[in-house]
């Protein structure tokens, strides 16, 4: 069967109107989910207080032990990147015969960030410890970029052009019919170009060619290609997985707001997490995949979330058999920043917000999972309830940790504030979450760990203000996750789908 399901992004791409119900009830899933949570914790804290108040210490007690359970991850996370930063790459990858034949196609998608930003990843490429006559780079500029982009593009292909075996400027179309104008529809084209222009004219056999879909800022640390070749050369059905690295942001760390920083330190720290549960792994920001795969599933050109709807789209391509390997090397990225605290405060939500938008790949896998009968019944299971459980979390566990608590002792009444129980709520709550300040010590900790030298225009004070900003994590896991996170759920109930919002990269 043709899998033209494949392709879809929102219920009014399905023609059949009993299909496009079915996909809209999906959409609807996720904000019906986390809203009706909310919902029933308010309404049951005034009509059944007692009931609540024992769910939230519960809860509060599942997400102890989730917390420890995330927390020994994490430190097992950073371990594995602390040692595969000190292997020599390359010597290892040079061991196997093959390992000459492998050429890597790096995409790097901009719109308009200034040339610093791109020349910078150029440079970071450079100095990476891989011969650059295997490494192929293809700068994917938008036409409605207009003529400056196409300018800073010609002047940073003079510099660089001769420098890689071959560097090409793609320009992105725009208005495309059944295309959402970002990085994914111009990644899509940037290889179509390369295919074409490059891999196809050199005749290029694809199984030797690894493509790397970067943002503009990502900077790849020395040994990137060299781990990337040995993992890509040592897996079991190496054309049947995408491989991850660790994003961290690392490149404006010492310059960005506190919130800014936690927001991104905490995503690296997930990230981390995510590494070592590689069943629950999917392809997130900047990753790699084998040229063949790239080709035979076709990258998501009408999506916002391409990153992770591309690993989904092979997912269901090759009928379950496909997979996210993890490679336990970083990356290094911007963390969000402007001119001023306050917009940047206005781009960390857009961008948290931007994420959360992932939450239309339950749909996708609802209704890609009812299609497709080939893959088996316990992947689709464990898929669909990590997903779910995932973006339920994000959007109501921190209100429901430091929020919903004290609601029944408010609204229960003077009935249940004279119980032994509303005395003992707050103490019980108490307790257990101090219990879990565990995981907020190590990520405080690690933080420090993982930063880059401080520049010598930086105060030493800075380390400590890193180490201490920790303490405003509660409430920035409800501005900016929380919010956000039910911002795009709520807007997928609605229909009201959203467009790629490009995150502004400045330098100071």
């Amino acid at each position: 069967m043709e899998k033209t399901y494949l392709d879809i992004s929102k219920a009014a791409d399905l023609v059949d109107l009993k299909e496009r119900r079915i996909y809209r009830f999906f959409e609807m899933l996720p904000g019906l989910i986390s809203l009706g949570t909310l919902f029933i914790v308010i309404v049951f804290s005034w009509w059944q207080p007692v009931w609540i108040a024992i769910f939230i210490i519960l809860f509060c007690f599942y997400y102890f032990l989730k917390i420890l359970f995330l927390s020994i991850h994490q430190l097992v996370g950073y371990f594995q990147m602390k040692n595969h930063l000190k292997i020599d790459w390359m010597e290892k990858v040079k061991k196997i015969k093959r390992w000459n034949d492998i050429y890597h196609l790096v995409v790097l998608p901009t719109y308009k960030e200034g040339i610093e930003v791109l020349e910078e990843s150029l440079e970071a490429l450079l100095n990476s410890y891989y011969p650059m006559e295997k490494i192929i780079v293809v700068l994917a500029i938008e036409e409605r970029a207009g003529k400056d982009a196409l300018n800073i593009a010609k002047i940073v292909e003079k510099k660089y052009g001769n420098k890689f075996f071959k560097f090409s400027i793609s320009v992105h179309p725009k208005d495309i019919i059944g295309e959402i104008a970002g990085k994914g529809s111009n990644s899509a084209w940037a290889v179509k170009v390369a295919k074409t222009e490059i891999i196809d004219k050199l005749k290029i056999p694809y199984k030797n060619v690894i493509v790397s879909n970067f943002d503009i800022d990502t900077k790849v640390y020395p040994y990137y290609f060299g781990c990337l070749t040995w993992y890509y050369l040592t897996t079991k059905k190496p054309l049947r997985a995408s491989y991850q690295p660790i994003p961290i942001y690392n490149n404006n760390v010492w310059d960005v707001p506190f919130f800014s920083r936690v927001v991104a330190t905490s995503n690296t720290f997930w990230q981390m997490v995510q590494q070592e549960r590689v069943e629950k792994l999917t392809t997130y920001s900047t990753h790699a995949m084998p040229f063949q795969a790239w080709i035979d599933v076709g990258y998501p050109v009408n999506i916002v979330s391409d990153d992770s709807r591309i690993f989904w789209r092979a997912f269901l391509y090759y009928d379950g058999d496909y997979r996210v390997i993890p490679i336990h090397y970083p990356v290094s990225m911007d963390a969000v920043m402007t001119k001023s605290v306050l917009r940047t405060a206005i781009n960390q939500y857009k961008q948290q917000r931007r994420w959360a938008w992932g939450c239309n790949e339950i749909p996708y896998l609802f209704f890609g999972f009812l299609k497709n009968k080939k893959v088996p019944f316990l992947k689709k299971f464990s898929h669909l309830y990590t997903v779910i459980d995932g973006f339920w979390s994000w959007a109501t566990a921190a209100l429901l940790i430091f929020i919903l608590g004290w609601l029944p002792i408010r609204l229960g009444g003077e009935k249940f504030s004279i119980t032994v129980l509303s005395y003992n709520l707050p103490v019980l709550t108490g307790r257990i979450m101090m219990f879990s300040l565990f995981g907020l010590i190590v990520s405080a900790i690690l933080s420090t760990l993982i930063l880059p030298r401080r520049p010598k225009n930086v105060s030493w004070i800075r380390n400590l203000t890193i180490l201490l900003q920790w303490i405003f994590l509660p409430i920035t896991l409800i501005i900016f996750g929380s919010f956000p996170a039910l911002d795009a759920q709520i807007r997928l109930m609605l229909g009201k789908y959203m467009g790629f919002w490009v995150t502004e990269k400045t330098r100071k």
